[in-house]
């Protein structure tokens, strides 16, 4: 409950502070100008690429550290981060700074956060396990999605009025703020033993224990199926995290405040899906949830790609967050059912770079067509008009789609008792949890 209700609210003030970000990149620092949509991409880029170069040395740590320790320092490491930006909010400081200066102090802080994250999410995710018994974890884990999606409704929304109203500095304060309500709330829980790390006396050299991570992974073809999978999704969803707030504002004819609007639809049918994804895996398997939900996820987007209204806009959104809603639900039991405690951060630590690989390719790729190749276009095919955003997101919404169909027969062998164990046993230090 303590790492339920700690993680809730600092997920508020996170969603609020990623959307503000975005905002006051595309319509205050860059606002007009033809290399916006790069610079838009570039701040989620930054956040991406600690994932790729750190991850792989993080997760190694991870199994070794504390890791209630461990989450504590990586939140007040990031909410002092988060206050570092306060200056640029201050007239007199932005009026001295170039506009490519603002962005790149922007970056260079999004980076430095996402490197703590590194340390933070396998230790949250590894003390999910051993608080949770096995037979609860679908529950559990359903509960921890519904309250992200709530934070994705709760959050998005309140971005464009304090970015336009009251100003940029509330959102950091506020963000700042949830990072040491998770703090309080981390450093009151009393983890059991097994959640806490190898102890320094079980420990071999680093690069046998990275090497002993990798081997395991490889040995798994349920992790290998999985991590192919979420390669393409991810090339799908980077696009579309990249440049859904030039989408809002050309193709949907709004202005960008409705961009959190949408953001919160999509949390709203995500609480949907997570609340009743556990009832339906119940019924047809957590593999059937997994690799369906994607698929139809990234149909849903093809259509989303094809509306120019508002209202229809946000209906097919809800639509795709009840779909990944039930994704993310049945995907933390799964992965946790094939890979024993000790060895949480190490897998972590291999499969998240390889997804933010695809994510810096996809964003970086979309928004450099966004800004160049496709800019201006429009075209008429069958009757319908393409424009540089709609092409680009009917694309990612394929990728998605074939993401979710790549995984479907090694999840259902995995369902059936098949491919649930390593190909070989890798030898471990401590007792699983």
């Amino acid at each position: 409950m303590l790492l339920w209700a700690g993680q809730g609210v600092s997920l508020v003030g996170d969603f609020v502070l990623d959307i503000t970000i975005v905002l006051w990149i595309s319509t205050v620092i860059a606002r007009g100008l033809s290399w916006a949509p790069a610079a838009v991409s570039g701040v989620l880029i930054a956040a991406a690429v600690p994932t790729l170069l750190l991850g792989p040395v993080a997760g190694v740590f991870v199994d070794r550290w504390d890791r209630r320790r461990t989450m504590m320092t990586a939140d007040a490491c990031r909410a002092l981060l988060i206050l570092l930006l306060l200056p640029l909010a201050w007239p007199s400081v932005a009026g001295e700074l170039p506009r490519p200066a603002r962005v790149a102090l922007i970056y260079l802080v999004v980076a430095a956060a996402s490197c703590f994250a590194q340390f933070f999410n396998p230790s949250r995710f590894a003390m999910l396990g051993a608080v949770v018994h096995q037979k609860d974890m679908p529950r559990a884990s359903g509960q921890f999605q519904a309250t992200g999606s709530l934070a994705a409704i709760i959050g998005p929304p309140l971005a464009a009025p304090l970015l336009f109203v009251f100003g940029v500095q509330w959102a950091l304060v506020i963000d700042a703020a949830t990072f040491l309500v998770s703090f309080a709330t981390i450093r009151a829980i009393r983890v059991p033993g097994d959640a806490a790390g190898q102890r320094p006396e079980q420990q071999a050299g680093f690069w046998d224990e990275f090497r002993t991570g990798l081997r395991f992974f490889a040995g798994s073809r349920v992790l290998v199926a999985l991590t192919a999978g979420i390669l393409l999704v991810t090339l799908g969803t980077g696009a579309l995290n990249a440049l859904n707030v030039f989408f809002v504002t050309h193709n949907l004819h709004v202005t960008a405040n409705w961009y959190g609007t949408i953001e919160a639809g999509v949390g709203a049918g995500a609480v949907l899906g997570a609340l009743g994804a556990g009832w339906i895996a119940g019924r047809i398997g957590s593999a059937r949830v997994l690799w369906g939900g994607l698929v139809l996820a990234g149909l849903l987007i093809v259509g989303y790609s094809r509306t120019g209204d508002l209202a229809a806009a946000i209906v097919v959104m809800a639509f795709v967050g009840v779909a990944i809603g039930a994704v993310n639900t049945a995907l933390s039991p799964l992965l946790l059912r094939v890979t024993p405690q000790e060895m949480i951060g190490r897998v972590i630590a291999v499969n998240n770079p390889i997804q933010q690989a695809a994510a810096i390719s996809s964003m970086a790729a979309s928004g450099f067509l966004a800004s160049t190749a496709l800019r201006g276009l429009h075209a008429h095919v069958a009757g319908m008009t393409f424009g540089p955003y709609d092409t680009i997101f009917a694309v990612a919404g394929l990728l998605i789609a074939l993401g979710g169909l790549s995984i479907a027969r090694p999840l259902r062998d995995a369902e059936s008792g098949q491919a649930t164990e390593p190909a070989e046993e890798v030898p471990t230090r401590t007792a699983p949890g």
